[in-house]
C-alpha cells in the first residue's frame, strides 16, 4: 500500500509545464486541443497575465492538481473556473476540494460569482457530483454544445459574506 503525502498548496511556475499536461491528459477528459488550451492559460497565467490565476496543489514534491481562474470579461465581481485537474492516482483524496476552496478564499471580497462551465457527457458525471456537493448549481444546460450528445453544463456559486468564512 502506497502513502501519499498530504497535499498543500503552491504557487505554479513554469517547470510544472510537463507535469501539469501529464495530469490534464491523465484525467482522460480532455481531447488534445482541449489540453492545448489548457497549457496556453497555464502559459498566461504563470506568465502573470493579470485576466488568469492559477494554483497547484502537491503531495510531498509532486504536483498531484491545479486550478486556473480569471474574472469573467465585461462583468462585476465574476469569475470562470477555468481549468481544474487531479491527477487521477490522486482523486478522492482532497485535492480538489483544496483546490477549489483555496480559489475561493482567493476570491473572497472581490468575486461575487463563480461559473463553471462543463460538460454533460456521461464520463463527467463525477465532475458534476463534485461541483454539486460544493455548493455550485446547475444553471443552464445548453444541449449538444460540445458535439451531438455532449452538453455543455453551467454552474454557478454565489460567494456571500457567509460563504466566505
Amino acid at each position: 500500500m502506497t502513502v501519499m503525502a498530504p497535499a498543500h498548496l503552491r504557487p505554479l511556475t513554469p517547470a510544472d509545464r510537463d507535469r501539469l499536461e501529464a495530469i490534464t491528459r491523465g484525467t482522460g477528459l480532455f481531447s488534445n486541443d482541449e489540453v492545448t488550451v489548457a497549457l496556453e492559460v497555464f502559459d498566461a497565467a504563470v506568465a502573470g497575465r493579470d485576466d488568469y490565476a492559477a494554483l497547484g496543489a502537491a503531495a510531498g514534491d509532486v504536483l498531484a492538481g491545479w486550478i486556473c481562474w480569471g474574472p469573467t470579461p465585461c462583468t462585476v465581481g465574476t469569475f470562470d473556473l477555468y481549468w481544474i485537474a487531479v491527477d487521477p492516482a490522486q482523486h478522492n483524496a482532497g485535492i480538489g476540494s483544496l483546490l477549489l476552496a483555496a480559489m475561493e478564499r482567493q476570491l473572497a471580497g472581490r468575486a461575487r460569482l463563480v461559473v463553471v462551465e462543463t460538460a454533460g457527457r456521461a464520463a463527467y458525471a463525477p465532475t458534476r457530483a463534485f461541483y454539486e456537493r460544493r455548493g455550485y448549481a446547475v444553471v443552464a444546460r445548453i444541449p449538444d454544445f460540445y458535439a451531438p450528445g455532449d452538453d455543455q453544463v453551467v454552474y454557478t456559486k454565489a460567494l456571500t459574506a457567509a460563504a466566505r468564512l
